[in-house]
């Protein structure tokens, strides 16, 4: 029988340090939030949806105090961030064919401009990709990815900024790591090229790890899942696992649930519901919604840059189950919400 646990009734600020004083509650991964209950998944195997039921701390307590434990675990430094306060990635895409930006920022120099844009709006890390792997996508030979990226890498490197490389081939992290990035974000969790995970362990650099169901040309024909949290939370395990054998600190991984890569609608939305139960592995989170075509969906599909409030409500929820990290293209917008949101945290 496999458990996973969904912290539930979140409270925040000032409310939750006292009602973890009064043992009403626990940390949520050492942030400003706190947790009063679980919800309890348990199933047999993987082709199993699974039984859900609430429990009182104490209850969970009994049944799966390890668990509880990863829960609530201050999380360390990662990137060189200490994680206080949720970050924001900007998204610069060297690219001809991004979902929502295709084409804007394909010259170097216009991609460098934008980046120091976005981190004079506040941007905490600048994060660079030269493939798109929207749905549908075709794939691009590492070395014309190589190009596009590594003149806008050095560059942004060089200024001083905090740049992550969004790639999926290992040839294109090792010289962008080389180049200064101090990130690799691959959408294929370490698994789309059989160098990444060695390139990866041996660069120094914090990764992130996302879901995705297939490959950019396929995930969206029709995604099934179990249940998709419990599949999500079993991926990610297993992947973490094989890359601890292979030397690779689980304190430099943030695991992102891939919104939209493989997920219909209601996937999506029980994700962002669930949130929570992410941080079991004690790494940082990575919310990566911006933009996204289920936004659309839900709002008489409106073009991907006309779906900044739809962003902003998703960030919200991140923010309210504990996000370290939210990928974002409209960063001052960002960078505002979550000053009010924060500014709302010791105001309870």
């Amino acid at each position: 029988m496999n458990r996973y646990l969904v912290p539930r009734g979140i409270v925040a600020g000032p409310v939750a340090e006292r009602a973890v004083a009064a043992r009403l509650a626990l940390p949520l991964a050492g942030s400003q939030l706190a947790f009063t209950m679980v919800e309890m998944i348990e199933r047999d195997g993987a082709a199993d949806a699974g039984q859900r039921r609430v429990l009182g701390l104490d209850a969970a307590r009994a049944v799966a105090p390890d668990l509880l434990d990863n829960l609530t675990e201050p999380r360390p430094h990662w990137a060189g961030f200490d994680l206080k306060r949720p970050l924001i990635m900007g998204v610069v895409n060297v690219t001809p064919d991004s979902f929502s930006d295709g084409g804007d920022f394909v010259e170097a120099s216009h991609a460098i401009d934008h980046a120091r844009a976005m981190l004079a709006a506040g941007a905490d890390i600048v994060d660079v990709g030269g493939e798109s792997t929207r749905p549908g996508a075709q794939p691009v030979p590492p070395e014309e990815e190589a190009a596009r990226v590594l003149p806008v890498v050095r560059a942004l490197a060089h200024a001083g900024a905090m740049v992550s490389i969004d790639t999926r081939h290992a040839s294109v992290m090792g010289q962008a790591v080389d180049a200064g990035a101090w990130i690799i974000n691959d959408v294929t969790a370490l698994t789309g090229d059989p160098e990444s995970p060695r390139v990866a362990a041996q660069s120094g650099a914090a990764i992130v790890l996302m879901h995705m169901l297939g490959d950019p040309r396929t995930m969206q024909a029709d995604p099934r899942y179990a249940d998709v949290t419990c599949d999500l939370l079993d991926y990610f395990a297993r992947r973490l696992a094989a890359l601890e054998t292979l030397g690779l600190d689980r304190a430099r991984v943030a695991v992102d649930p891939g919104i939209g890569f493989g997920k219909t609608v209601p996937h999506n939305l029980q994700l962002l519901d669930e949130l929570t139960a992410f941080h079991a592995f004690g790494c940082p989170i990575l919310l990566g919604a911006s933009r996204k075509s289920f936004i659309g969906r839900l709002s008489k599909d409106e073009k991907p840059k006309q779906r900044l409030a739809g962003t902003l409500a998703a960030h919200q929820m991140g923010y309210d189950r504990g996000v370290q990290i939210v990928r974002a293209h409209d960063v001052a917008e960002a960078f505002q919400a979550r000053a009010v949101w924060m500014a709302g945290l010791t105001n309870h």
